[in-house]
């Protein structure tokens, strides 16, 4: 006896097979079940996870992502660990299974700021990001070796929400309510939140650091210490070879040619086009 119904072959069933940019090497068991062949199963979302997408506070806290990407690819049991190498690749293949290969994307074009439009062809987009070759260690002008630990979907969701109310609190700049006292406190605290932020993310992604006499460093407050302690234009050089890693999965512009009149209007012959998805644009 079983307790299967008349409906249920009529469930949903992957209808798209993935390679994770990162191979899932970043991955413990308790966070990711890994495939004999490397192509994980993704399903298209129900109705449950199309209106998880709908709800602005589970939005904001990153909880509905989450949940669709659990719900969607099983594989992943712990989404909160997703790192940032796949982040893109898996909201693609969730984007494909539910809607379809293709996307239209609208846009300013340059000069003229006329809104244009593009389709965009996603599996291709998906197809490139499988072939990147992700690379975790950088070295210094100094000499110094970085080893990067990804960001997790958490880490960046924290980033995020900081940033969010860090916006918040500058918005408040502009209440008549407000002294000239009171601004430049909430001026002091916000800028002191966003270096707090950006220096917790340069931490968050240093897995060892080897000095220019090969003795490599994993103690985690020796590293806090090393940021706190050398030269500024030292971190400043970590912080950008660190966000160049992080964006070796990151989706390239898109590189559009104008037409004859757009380029008699003083638009350049040829464009590009950021291609940032928003989950609340992006799942609809």
């Amino acid at each position: 006896m079983t307790d299967q119904t008349p409906l249920e072959k009529y469930y949903r069933q992957p209808t798209v097979y993935i390679k994770l940019p990162s191979r899932g090497r970043y991955y413990s068991d308790q966070v990711f079940t890994p495939t004999e062949t490397g192509e994980i199963p993704v399903m298209p979302m129900n109705a449950k996870d199309e209106l998880a997408f709908k709800t602005p506070d589970a939005m904001l806290s990153g909880q509905s992502t989450v949940d669709v990407i659990r719900s969607c690819i099983p594989n992943f049991k712990d989404p909160w660990q997703m790192v940032n190498y796949d982040t893109d690749a898996v909201l693609l293949a969730i984007r494909i299974a539910t809607y379809g290969e293709t996307m239209n994307i609208k846009f300013r074009v340059p000069v003229t700021n006329e809104e244009g439009e593009h389709t965009l062809n996603l599996p291709a987009l998906l197809e490139d990001l499988a072939k990147v070759e992700i690379k975790d260690t950088v070295t210094t002008s100094k000499g110094f070796t970085i080893v990067m630990e990804p960001l997790t979907y958490k880490s960046l969701t924290k980033v995020q929400l900081a940033n969010f109310e860090s916006q918040k609190m500058f918005g408040a700049l502009d209440s008549s309510a407000l002294t000239d006292e009171d601004r430049s406190k909430v001026f002091r605290d916000t800028f002191d939140k966003i270096n707090k932020i950006n220096f917790s993310l340069l931490l968050d992604g240093i897995k060892s650091i080897t000095t220019p006499d090969g003795t490599e460093v994993t103690d985690r407050k020796q590293i806090i210490d090393f940021c706190n302690n050398t030269d500024a234009k030292t971190v400043d050089e970590i912080q950008k070879l660190l966000g160049d890693l992080r964006n070796q999965t990151q989706i390239p512009a898109l590189k559009l040619k104008a037409t004859e009149e757009q380029i008699k209007k003083g638009v350049p012959s040829t464009y590009e086009v950021p291609l940032t998805f928003d989950n609340s644009n992006f799942f609809v």
